[in-house]
């Protein structure tokens, strides 16, 4: 596992500096993001737990192939899972992902941009609790979630010409999170983007 990430690190940093040599009106950059995660999961296809907040953070690389067509990808690790209230207290499961999402974004307009494209990820950790609202009944139990996750992201937002980029993506998760009723992630996400 360390031996992928070390590899994925590496591809992005020769392709953000490869791509920082273009010296066309779009430059291609690349930068530092993070955000806001809600998270949730879909259960066979026809119901969804409540939201998991947590956050992003990582790298991203964004080459120009024509003036208002690009090709973004990024290195995140994720905050992920879900929350399921009831009566008797809430369960929580909590998946953190290294993610490596690849786009086609398009610019219909100065400083706009439409992504979508997919993504895979890779699971570093997870923890299940139950909260009961009173503390002799709290629990804490491992369960063994698949680590390797897989989907494709839409989504959208503004970038200035100085590089600071604001966005808004869904993530479709395609792949499931346990062999049992086929669990898929579902996660909205909120950014906050800076060029180097």
């Amino acid at each position: 596992m360390k031996h992928l990430i070390l590899t994925i690190t590496a591809s992005l940093f020769i392709f953000c500096s490869l791509n920082a040599q273009d010296t066309n009106t779009n430059a291609s950059n690349a930068g530092l993001k993070f955000g806001y995660n809600l998270a949730a999961v879909s259960f066979d296809g026809d119901s969804e737990t409540g939201q998991r907040h947590g956050f992003h953070i990582g790298f991203y690389g964004e080459s120009f192939l024509a003036e208002s067509v690009a090709l973004q990808i990024e290195l995140l690790y994720s905050q992920q899972g879900y929350e399921i209230k009831d009566g008797g207290g809430t369960f929580t499961q909590k998946l953190n992902y290294i993610n490596l999402p690849l786009f086609l974004k398009l610019y219909p307009v100065d400083n706009f941009f439409l992504e979508a494209g997919p993504q895979i990820g890779l699971a570093v950790s997870h923890k299940e609790e139950f909260d009961s609202n009173f503390n002799l009944f709290d629990t804490s139990q491992e369960f063994d979630p698949n680590n390797f996750d897989w989907g494709v992201n839409f989504g959208g937002g503004f970038k200035t010409d100085s590089g600071v980029s604001l966005g808004v993506r869904y993530h479709l998760g395609l792949g499931d999170i346990y062999d049992d009723g086929s669990p898929k992630n579902r996660v909205w996400q909120f950014s906050l983007g800076f060029d180097f």
